[in-house]
């Protein structure tokens, strides 16, 4: 597994167009085979900051998941929303051995 945590911040402005077209994302992203969980997460004290919290099979799962037309249209719609570039942090998950 690999997860993906990608931190947005948007202009005030731009909050519900960003909102909409992200969970239009998510629920496209969220039908790919190669993804197990899409979520976007808006914090409660600034409503311009959101997690977009991406949880893939293997590295493989994040290439296809790049090549969808539902990204790229995503991604270039998004783009002049932003009030700072956004960044990401990928995690592995720690299985426990019994």
């Amino acid at each position: 597994m690999l997860i993906v945590h990608v931190f947005v911040q948007v202009t005030a402005e731009a909050v519900a167009a960003f909102t909409q077209l992200s969970c239009e994302n998510a629920r496209c992203s969220a039908q790919e085979p190669g993804i197990t969980q899409f979520d976007v997460l808006q914090q409660q004290d600034d409503p311009t900051r959101f997690v977009l919290v991406e949880v893939y099979r293997d590295a493989a799962a994040v290439a296809a998941h790049k090549a969808t037309a539902h990204y790229a249209h995503w991604r270039d719609a998004v783009a002049p929303m932003m009030a700072a570039p956004r960044t990401s942090l990928k995690f592995s998950l720690c299985e426990a051995k019994p």
